[in-house]
């Protein structure tokens, strides 16, 4: 008789609906007499997302449940829920869901990439990874994700275009070197990814983009800052599609003093480590 009333398995669509559910806790006091029960089932919850998504050594993950996951996922707002949970949520927690948000960044339902659609409905979003960099706790999680959204051409856009680009050049410079890094990995990535979106940007906002890029980058007072910064400026200048920036660039006699200065400290540096 007990096989009669055996629970189906869950699908995994289920899957992210109790996952939504088990979210509300996280904000519950702390006297809720059911929140550490309800936070650990949805600590395993994740991980089975991130099972479903990435397989386990026993198993390849298989494309109609991924489906399944990832339209169920962007149905609703779980993925706003998981970003404002998660400085509440534990570290294991937080990697598992880093790497969930980043799988789904890739998976399409009927050949389209609906992760791009959800964040275009809701950029606020990307505001919030952003301000993530000035939370210790959180900004690599934060930063890693935002990694994996700009991968969207259409995101990347936004997060150019928008007055969170003026950010990073203070977030580059923030005295925790880890947390300094990851913002450069992501100035980077927004500056080199999509060719022709940076073109336009670059073009459009030439003077103010490169004033700060001068005076904040290349001549901060940091000498790794000002190594990366001349690094990037010549992945920038020398991509095809930045010729005319390039020209405009190097046409500027103030520029060429600040690279000839630069150029000059670096052969310094250079030469003093190597006799050392």
């Amino acid at each position: 008789m007990k096989g009669l009333f055996k629970s189906k398995p869950r699908t995994p669509a289920d899957l992210v609906r109790q996952t939504r559910e088990l979210l509300a806790y996280v904000e519950a006091p702390a006297r809720e007499p059911k929140r550490e029960e309800k936070l650990t089932e949805l600590a395993k919850n994740i991980r089975e997302m991130k099972t479903v998504l990435y397989g386990n050594s026993e198993a390849e993950p298989v494309p109609e449940a991924c489906a399944q996951l990832t339209q169920e996922f962007f149905k609703d707002n779980t993925l706003r829920l998981l970003i404002v949970c998660l400085p509440k949520l534990n570290l294991e927690v937080r990697k598992d869901v880093t790497q969930v948000v980043a799988n789904l960044q890739r998976q399409q339902v009927h050949s389209r990439l609906i992760a791009s659609d959800y964040l275009e409905a809701n950029r606020d979003l990307l505001d919030i990874l952003i301000a993530g960099y000035e939370n210790t706790d959180i900004a690599l999680h934060y930063g890693s994700m935002l990694r994996d959204c700009i991968r969207h051409q259409s995101i990347a856009r936004y997060v150019l275009e928008s007055d969170n680009m003026k950010k990073f050049f203070g977030y580059i410079q923030l005295p925790n070197f880890e947390i300094a890094s990851d913002a450069a990995a992501t100035f980077k990535e927004l500056l080199t990814r999509h060719k022709s979106t940076v073109a336009d940007f670059l073009n459009k906002n030439y003077d103010w983009f490169f004033a700060e890029y001068n005076k904040d980058l290349l001549e901060s007072p940091n000498y790794i800052t000002r190594r990366q910064a001349v690094k990037l400026l010549g992945d920038i200048l020398l991509d095809r599609s930045n010729v005319a920036v390039m020209m405009r660039y190097v046409s500027s006699k103030e520029n060429l003093r600040i690279l000839m200065n630069l150029l000059r400290v670096l052969i310094f540096t250079c030469h003093t480590q190597h006799q050392g």
